[in-house]
């Protein structure tokens, strides 16, 4: 969904290029020379072109320009985060995870991982944390630290690319956008009677290393799905989660006879989303002693 403070593409395509820096200067971080660039392009027929124009600008830069723009961002989870002195984009991805107010464990944890990235590479480690989980990111950090030198400035420019797909959407409103977005879904089968099953209790969690985040909660309607879709207008963040299915109430409410307690009460299902972009459908087909699930469409 397009912000309301979206600017519209033909606006955009016949603004100033005062206004059109004003706009669009801060989408690449500390990097206005990238819609300068963009701004001779002009006009755009799509936000896609638009972002197309700004990703080649940065592709055609040379590695000393390419270098200073990863050299813009911000360490993840450090003490700038900690102090409050970041971009006002910066502040809102990396608080959207948390990383401005973690224990001191797992800023601990950050510093040590940034300390390592920055003496080998020379740069700080960037990531699209709208497409990650807090989990995630330390195994990209982790597993990152094993590139050599230009495979990982390649890495770091290509989620710059990504940070800057995002910005850009919710900055500009027009056709044609890329694709930022993933949807989280699901409903319930009660093949024992042969129907949908309505007034499933559904809860979705997070799972990390060291707790698990409550998502959200709801209720199935008469079609066996929920009202909403479980997660849907952002990025589905790379990680595991788990669903929790109240089968057992459903059933007592539906006077099936069972054991005291029931052979399934909730029945959880954990699974892991790779494609933050992707649409994830996780449905349950149950009995009271039986369970399935897949990945549907």
């Amino acid at each position: 969904m397009t912000p309301a403070s979206a600017i519209p593409l033909d606006r955009i395509n016949g603004s100033s290029r005062q206004e059109f820096l004003g706009h669009l200067g801060a989408v690449f971080e500390q990097a206005p020379w990238v819609a300068e660039a963009a701004c001779e392009k002009r006009p755009f027929a799509t936000v896609a072109t638009l972002y197309q124009a700004m990703a080649d600008a940065v592709n055609a830069a040379g590695h000393v320009s390419q270098l200073a723009l990863v050299r813009g961002h911000p360490e993840l989870g450090g003490k700038v985060a900690r102090a409050g002195a970041l971009t006002a984009a910066s502040k809102s991805e990396q608080g959207s995870l948390g990383l401005d107010r973690m224990s001191a464990e797992e800023f601990a944890r950050f510093e040590n991982l940034n300390a390592a990235y920055g003496k080998k590479f020379g740069f700080p480690f960037v990531i699209c944390v709208r497409r990650h989980t807090r989990d995630s990111i330390l195994h990209q950090f982790e597993a990152r630290l094993n590139n050599d030198a230009d495979a990982e400035l390649a890495a770091a420019l290509r989620e710059i690319g990504l940070i800057a797909r995002l910005r850009l959407v919710e900055a500009i409103d027009g056709p044609g956008a890329p694709k930022t977005t993933g949807r989280l879904s699901t409903h319930v089968l009660d093949t024992y009677h042969g129907r949908p099953a309505a007034g499933v209790g559904v809860t979705l969690y997070e799972l990390g290393t060291s707790a698990r985040g409550l998502l959200t909660q709801a209720r199935t309607n008469a079609e066996g799905r929920t009202d909403e879709p479980l997660i849907a207008g952002v990025p589905l963040r790379i990680g595991t989660y788990e669903l929790q299915f109240a089968a057992g109430d459903y059933f007592a409410r539906a006077g099936v006879a069972a054991a005291d307690p029931p052979f399934l009460g909730v029945v959880p299902v954990r699974f892991s989303i790779a494609e933050p972009e992707g649409q994830y459908h996780v449905p349950l087909v149950m009995t009271p002693w039986s369970y399935s699930t897949y990945r549907g469409s």
